[in-house]
């Protein structure tokens, strides 16, 4: 093979690969069991806290867990221009 040709099919085989790596993407929005990134959990995280959930409340912890997930869930809601069926 010449020179051309190694570099050709380099340069195929990188196109391949990625054009691999971003056809897996879609499948986390399509699959919600499946895991999340750590930067996702984070943001959940900082979400909820908006809501008003502190985690380190122990003495009300089911309501206010309970509450900011409800708010939680109407925001998203909001944002996705959905309702919010309860």
């Amino acid at each position: 093979m010449k020179p051309a040709s190694f570099i050709a099919f380099g340069a195929l085989l990188a196109a391949v690969s990625i054009s691999a790596a971003f056809a897996q993407t879609p499948a986390r929005q399509n699959d919600p069991s499946a895991p999340k990134t750590r930067a996702e959990v984070r943001a959940d995280l900082v979400e909820w806290r908006a809501a008003g959930y502190d985690p380190l409340d122990w003495i009300d912890y089911p309501q206010n867990a309970q509450r900011a997930g409800r708010i939680v869930a109407a925001r998203r809601a909001q944002a996705n221009g959905g309702t919010l069926v309860q």
